[in-house]
């Protein structure tokens, strides 16, 4: 099993659960309203007069076969749109009940 934390601009929201609607990837739990900002480049999501945008953060167990699969999804996804903001971590999670 692969936990995956998605990180991304609140404008991809409903995008980012049809890529794991799209790969049969049901559960999930999300945050919305989250600031934040990256270490590279991009604007800082503060949700304020400055810097208005907000993210959200997505994170899902998935079987390992999938992980790859959605994970490419979504730098597919972050690589039309680079300036929105879109990161994805993955790591081995135990099974759970």
């Amino acid at each position: 099993m692969k936990a995956i934390f998605i990180s991304y601009n609140q404008a991809y929201n409903e995008e980012i659960v049809e890529i794991l609607d799209a790969r049969g990837q049901r559960g999930f739990t999300r945050w919305e309203n989250i600031e934040g900002r990256g270490n590279v480049e991009g604007e800082p999501h503060y949700g304020n007069h400055a810097w208005p945008t907000m993210n959200h953060a997505i994170l899902t167990v998935v079987p390992d076969d999938k992980a790859a699969l959605i994970l490419a999804d979504l730098r597919d996804k972050d690589a039309k749109y680079p300036d929105l903001g879109l990161r994805a971590f993955s790591w081995d999670a135990a099974q759970a009940f």
